[in-house]
């Protein structure tokens, strides 16, 4: 018996030797294949050219990427350790990581990799065609360069511009997925036909969408049209609206209605643009169907018992889905506000096809920006800066994702 410890003892010595030189080796291999390296067919002629760049650019990532392979391997064989005396632990652990091994392959290769990538470059001033120069924390200090630069307030303006969009289309779009998912769990006839009928617009190309609604906004569109028509059956006489290009904001238009006026300075006392609220009306109207669609799976889940309960005790419908049906749906209440913040967060391909920014950047975002600095679409490529303005992002999603988790968390676990 002593023999055969001994014996397990020293394979698994072996075993954890050999555990530790792979990942630190496949972790070392992803750090090369992600290096940042000057581009071009030279570099890439053949592995000899590649290294000797690596050598060149890359010697402080390659020595990061090692240092976490080492940390990485260490806990792993720590873990193997434990279970490898006892056999069905061992087989049980062998087989498990086995299984797992592609995905985690092509996770560490392709994003890790890539993540690893571009938190290092985002220490560098960085155009992909020559060789990355260490600048510290020059890129995140630009960032917020806007405080004592108006030069330079891209990024504010960008965060700006999310935080309204935050504020009016996260509590707008879950009070309407609410609504209509209670209107469409009570008992209608042709109720199939209008769920299919309301979530048509979550089916659809986002592109398609945004391209539909660029020809509404038209100064010649239907949404001019619709209005002039309304308010001229009123005797309200109307002149079309540029939505897409005006870049009035709310307050300003409230403020210059009692002759009052915002200065250029003050820009973020104007609040949202019309065309910044031309897309938030864009973004309700698709991502609706989506959250209603949860809210009416969490809807159906509900005990009937509860509301027959409510009733013999004399609720009114309004004091039943406000002692009920919003307190069972806190846990999905939660995730679609926490999944509609990231989503504003990261709004995209509106800005991009509707209007690149414009106008006066009061539709510019923070990923719009990360996107034109990145690919170099209003000047040189600085995909240090970018990268630099991605992390940023990514803790601000972060922190905002941990604050909305801790306020409506509570109670969620009675679902």
């Amino acid at each position: 018996m002593e023999n055969q410890t001994k014996s397990i003892d020293r394979t698994g010595n072996l075993v954890s030797i050999l555990v530790f030189a792979g990942i630190v080796s496949v972790i070392l291999v992803i750090a090369l294949l992600n290096a940042p390296t000057m581009g071009g067919p030279r570099v890439m002629a053949s592995i000899d050219t590649y290294l000797s760049e690596v050598k060149q650019t890359a010697i402080p990532y390659m020595i990061f990427a090692g240092a976490l392979g080492v940390f990485v391997a260490f806990f792993a064989v720590r873990e193997l350790r434990k279970v490898w005396p006892n056999r069905k632990h061992r087989s049980d652990f062998i087989t498990g990581y086995a299984f797992i091994a592609p995905y985690l392959l092509v996770v560490l290769t392709f994003m890790i990799g890539v993540i690893l990538f571009a938190f290092y470059i985002s220490f560098t001033n960085y155009d992909i065609f020559t060789r990355p120069v260490w600048v510290g924390l020059k890129n995140y200090a630009k960032a917020f360069m806007g405080f004592v630069d108006p030069t330079q307030r891209d990024f504010l303006q960008s965060l700006y511009n999310v935080l309204w969009y935050t504020l009016i289309v996260v509590p707008t779009q879950t009070f309407l997925a609410i609504l209509m998912a209670v209107l469409l769990n009570t008992p209608v006839r042709m109720k199939q036909f209008f769920r299919t009928i309301f979530y048509t617009p979550s089916v659809t190309s986002s592109v398609v969408i945004t391209l539909i609604f660029v020809w509404f906004y038209l100064k010649a569109g239907y949404v001019n049209y619709l209005v002039e028509s309304v308010l001229g059956w009123i005797g309200v006489s109307f002149s079309g609206i540029n939505w897409l290009g005006d870049p009035r904001g709310l307050i300003q238009l409230i403020v210059q209605a009692f002759g009052g006026t915002i200065p250029s300075a003050q820009w973020y006392f104007r609040g949202p643009s019309i065309a910044w609220m031309a897309i938030m009306f864009q973004n309700i109207y698709t991502t609706v169907p989506t959250f209603m669609l949860m809210f009416l799976a969490a809807l159906q889940d509900i005990s009937p018992s509860l509301y027959e309960a409510a009733s013999i005790d004399g609720a009114n419908r309004f004091q039943m889905f406000r002692k009920i049906t919003l307190p069972m749906l806190r846990p999905i209440l939660l995730l679609v506000v926490v999944l509609g913040t990231i989503g504003t967060f990261q709004v995209f391909d509106q800005v991009y096809l509707a209007t690149q920014g414009g106008p006066l950047g009061t539709s510019l975002t923070p990923v719009y920006l990360i996107f034109t600095e990145a690919l170099g679409i209003n000047g040189p490529i600085t995909m240090g800066f970018a990268s630099a303005l991605a992390f940023i992002l990514a803790v601000i999603i972060f922190a905002f994702t941990f604050v909305q988790r801790r306020f409506l968390e509570r109670g969620t676990e009675q679902y």
